[in-house]
């Protein structure tokens, strides 16, 4: 058993998602005695992967870069290099582990070979699966006939809550990973979320063959709600708009076993801060409607962190705390 191998009698655990949200999951699961695995979206064109996509035509690197830096237990300074962004020059806004991630995938000509070989330079614990090897883009219909092209383009459109989304899919055809759909079969726990809910969970279920894999796993599903709204997109959605979202996308109401959400409030400064962004996600009434376990604690991580320079995307600090997430992951699971 290789020294970060998990033990062959550790539960599974696999975490669906992308982005900062998926990060913290893994960040806070990787010091327990579990099998990590995080399924990722590949549908990510914006900021420097969107350049690399863009210039070099490799698979998006951005949401692997993060998983494999929240799965290393390699010294601090390699996993500040792999999150290094460049703040001036040509390589501004640029991320050095996207630059890495991209540069093997062309040398060994295999995404997942370029994933190995970084996760031996981090010295991870568990392992990254891109969701699909097809190079994909994520479109958004919405219900006034406007058809919005990529991941970045969906994201920045403030008007997608109003209109509606009327259909949303990958294109071309994606085909999916068969390594995610052996992890998601062969879980014991599977984790969606948090993240955007456009951009980093429903498109992992839009890859023929996933959200069928998710349906047929006997893994406890379990669905960790945002902390925030995302102005545009989920305004007014509490907790349970969330669910049936990704419930209409799976295709199955009901398939989640618990969800998890934050009950505490940010601080009001904050709040007023990203007012403009959206507003804080609440459980209410409604969720009792869904008919599954739900548990509501504080999940605010107290220490925030600083935007970085340079970065092209604007992300909100109100974030949860990977420990605390953890310790009630393990809670649910544990009490079966």
């Amino acid at each position: 058993m290789k020294p970060n191998e998990a033990s062959p009698a550790a539960p599974k655990v696999v975490v669906i998602g992308g982005g900062t949200g998926t990060f913290t999951v893994l960040s806070g699961l990787k010091h327990y005695p579990v099998d990590l695995t995080a399924i990722v979206t590949m549908a990510d064109d914006g900021g420097s992967t969107g350049r690399l996509r863009d210039e070099f035509g490799v698979l998006p690197p951005g949401d692997l870069r993060q998983c494999l830096v929240a799965l290393s237990e390699a010294d601090l300074v390699m996993r500040k290099l792999f999150n290094h962004r460049y703040d001036r020059g040509e390589l501004a806004g640029h991320n050095f582990g996207n630059i890495f991630i991209s540069t093997l995938e062309q040398v060994t000509g295999s995404l997942d070979k370029a994933l190995d070989l970084a996760g031996e330079v981090l010295n991870i614990r568990g392992r990254v699966i891109p969701v699909t090897l097809s190079k994909v883009h994520l479109v958004a219909e919405l219900k006034n006939g406007k058809i919005l092209k990529g991941e970045s383009a969906i994201s920045d459109y403030q008007l997608v809550s109003r209109f509606g989304v009327k259909k949303i899919y990958l294109t071309p055809k994606a085909i999916a990973n068969p390594k995610a759909q052996q992890a998601i079969k062969e879980a014991d726990l599977i984790v969606v979320g948090p993240g955007n809910l456009y951009a980093s969970l429903i498109p992992n279920f839009l890859v023929p063959g996933i959200a069928r894999a998710f349906i047929a796993s006997k893994a406890k599903k379990v669905y960790v709600a945002n902390l925030m709204n995302k102005h545009g997109h989920t305004d007014d959605f509490v907790v349970s708009d969330y669910v049936r979202a990704i419930e209409g996308v799976v295709g199955k109401s009901g398939v989640f076993d618990v969800v998890v959400y934050n009950t505490k409030k940010p601080a009001p400064e904050l709040v007023r801060k990203y007012a403009d962004e959206g507003a804080p996600v609440s459980c209410g009434p409604e969720c009792k409607s869904l008919g599954i376990d739900l548990v509501g604690t504080d999940l605010l991580a107290g220490k925030l962190s600083a935007p970085k320079k340079k970065d092209l995307i604007r992300r909100t600090l109100i974030r949860h705390d990977s420990d605390k997430l953890a310790k009630v992951l393990m809670r649910v699971f544990l009490f079966k």
